[in-house]
C-alpha cells in the first residue's frame, strides 16, 4: 500500500494498481515486445505460473523524505527500431498517464532495454 499525504488528506493506492497501470501503458507503446522480470520474485512467479503478468518488469519506489516516485522498467524491444525513440516515447507516456491518473508526481523513469527481438 502506498500512502501519500497532501493538503487535502491521505491518498492510499495499492501497489498492484500502480504497477498494472504502468505495465499496460508500457506494453501499448510502439516497439515494445514484452516486459522482462525485474526481480527474482517476478522471474520465479513467471516460471511457476507459466505466463507473464502485466506488472512484470515494473518497480515503483518512493525515495525517503520524498512524495515523488521513481519508476524502473525492464523491456524487450523490436529489432531495427530506434531504441532512443522508443525509450523517449515510453518515458513521456508513462509520466503523463501516471500523473494524470494518480495525481502523484514522477521524479524519474529509468528504462532498461534488456533485449532486442525480431
Amino acid at each position: 500500500m502506498i500512502k501519500i499525504d497532501n493538503h487535502l488528506g491521505t491518498i492510499e493506492m495499492k501497489t498492484s494498481y500502480l504497477t498494472s497501470l504502468i505495465g499496460h501503458t508500457v506494453t501499448s507503446c510502439f516497439g515494445v515486445v514484452r516486459m522482462n522480470p525485474a526481480s527474482a520474485y517476478q522471474g520465479a512467479r513467471s516460471n511457476i505460473l507459466k505466463k507473464d503478468s502485466i506488472d512484470n518488469g515494473v518497480v515503483v519506489k518512493f525515495p525517503k523524505g520524498s512524495d515523488k516516485m521513481v519508476i524502473d522498467l525492464h523491456i524487450s524491444v523490436t529489432y531495427g527500431i530506434n531504441v532512443s525513440a522508443i525509450v523517449d516515447s515510453i518515458i513521456n507516456k508513462v509520466r503523463y498517464v501516471v500523473e494524470k491518473e494518480t495525481g502523484v508526481e514522477v521524479k524519474k523513469i529509468n528504462v532498461y532495454v534488456d533485449s532486442m527481438e525480431s
